[in-house]
C-alpha cells in the first residue's frame, strides 16, 4: 500500500463522498509544484482517470488515484483527519518529506525540491 489511511480520515472521506453527484468517484492524491517549500499537496474528488499515467488502489472501500510520478514522493504517507473545536481538517505526515513549511502544506523531499512560490 502506498498510503496509510486512518480510520478517521477514511470515515470522514466516506462522508464527503455522500455529497458527491457521481457515485463512479475517486479520491485522487498529490502533489503539485508550489507553496513555500516547493511542493504541495493535492487532494480532491474526481472522476477521470488516466490508466497509462495513473495508479489506482482501493483503501477500505475509498479508490484512490495516485499519479504514478507521485509514488516515490508520497510513498508510506499518512492520512489522518483531526477535530477540534474549531472545526476538523486533514493531516497529512510525509516520512519522505525533509523540510515543511509551517502550515505544513508544503515541503520538500531529499530528491525532489518543487519550485517554490515566490509570494509566500
Amino acid at each position: 500500500m502506498i498510503l496509510n489511511i486512518t480510520e478517521a480520515a477514511n470515515h470522514q472521506i466516506h462522508e464527503m463522498l455522500k455529497e458527491e453527484e457521481s457515485k463512479d468517484v475517486h479520491l485522487r492524491f498529490g502533489v503539485k509544484g508550489g507553496g513555500c517549500s516547493g511542493l504541495s499537496y493535492a487532494m480532491g474528488f474526481e472522476d477521470e482517470v488516466n490508466k497509462e499515467l495513473d495508479t489506482i488502489e482501493e483503501y477500505n472501500g475509498i479508490s484512490v488515484v495516485i499519479r504514478t510520478q507521485d509514488i516515490p514522493i508520497v510513498e508510506g504517507t499518512k492520512i489522518d483527519f483531526k477535530q477540534n473545536m474549531m472545526g476538523g481538517g486533514f493531516t497529512i505526515d510525509n516520512p519522505n518529506a525533509i523540510v515543511s513549511c509551517g502550515c505544513g502544506s508544503s515541503f520538500k523531499t531529499a530528491t525532489n525540491a518543487g519550485t517554490p512560490d515566490p509570494n509566500c
